[in-house]
């Protein structure tokens, strides 16, 4: 059982800005996995925190927990037009995670946001909602991934098929998206260097998900696609940090290559994904348990 004054100590990890961040990152998955209120409470404190990537991941979080008492603090990041265009993205993918139909207007709203990244997740978020509305009773996930997706798989399992999808920009994004989470799900080589191909068309968004896409899957076919795309100086910070994350979580040799070499890199989110991605790369190689490991932290050894 986890008591209070645990919670309340990981959480201090989580907000201090002197703690290192890959230690605030597994603070803050113990307490996405932990749930409740009181961890709700303390990720809401972290959207104060001067770094992108932190606040992007929290508000990732809190989607992920699918805990409508996260819904106020989301709508409030997603309003504020000081917060960076990834964070206040990715509040919107949370309302849409989350899957209450309450927010469905202020998504509508959204949807046409000036900030096109914002404008595209809430359209993405829109579709899930009404996706949910129109499918009663049936999952939005599937496959053997646990993470709550901004669009459900599609249906189509022919990885070619998937592919003349997923690059075809003339297409919906909520539709290509399902090709994305299906692609990933089928799984294998051929799907992950379908996937790769999607590094090279479509919006910073859409990128931006096929990193994370490949990321999940963590196929070592996509490595040189996603070292090349965080190699390019050009590519948005917001899909170079995804690319870094994937790498961490890939966990092959060019994959440290890789993200040493953009370990001082100039764009501040760009640098700290790599710091955060080399602790993923270090938890995947030595197979720990869990990297969410707060409470592992907190206790001593029997």
């Amino acid at each position: 059982m986890v008591t209070e004054q645990e919670v309340e100590a990981i959480g201090k990890t989580l907000v201090d800005p002197k703690q290192p961040l890959q230690a605030r990152f597994r603070a803050l998955f113990t307490l996405r996995g932990l749930g409740g209120p009181h961890a709700i409470a303390w990720i809401s404190r972290g959207f104060e925190d001067s770094s992108a990537l932190l606040k992007h991941e929290l508000a990732y979080c809190l989607g992920q927990m699918q805990d409508s008492r996260a819904i106020p603090v989301l709508v409030g990041v997603l309003c504020d037009r000081n917060q960076e265009p990834m964070v206040r993205h990715e509040a919107g993918e949370a309302l849409g995670a989350i899957g209450n139909p309450e927010v469905l207007d202020l998504l509508k709203q959204y949807s046409t946001d000036p900030v096109v990244e914002v404008a595209e997740t809430c359209q993405l978020a829109v579709g899930r909602l009404e996706w949910l509305q129109q499918h009663p009773g049936e999952a939005a996930s599937s496959g053997p991934y646990l993470s709550v997706d901004p669009a459900p798989p599609a249906a189509e399992r022919d990885v070619g098929r998937l592919r003349e999808t997923l690059l075809d920009e003339a297409r919906p994004l909520f539709e290509r998206y399902r090709a994305m989470f299906a692609l990933r799900n089928v799984g294998g080589k051929e799907a992950a260097l379908a996937l790769a191909e999607g590094l090279h068309c479509g919006s910073a968004l859409f990128r931006h998900e096929v990193g994370y896409v490949l990321g999940q899957l963590q196929h070592e076919a996509a490595v040189g696609e996603l070292a090349a795309t965080l190699a390019r100086t050009t590519e948005s910070a917001m899909v170079r940090h995804e690319c870094a994350e994937a790498l961490g979580a890939i966990a092959r040799p060019a994959c440290l290559t890789a993200l040493r070499a953009h370990a001082t890199d100039t764009e501040r989110v760009v640098r700290e994904s790599c710091e955060v991605a080399l602790d993923m790369y270090e938890h995947e190689c030595r197979q720990d348990f869990q990297y969410a490991d707060g409470l592992e932290r907190l206790r001593p050894p029997p």
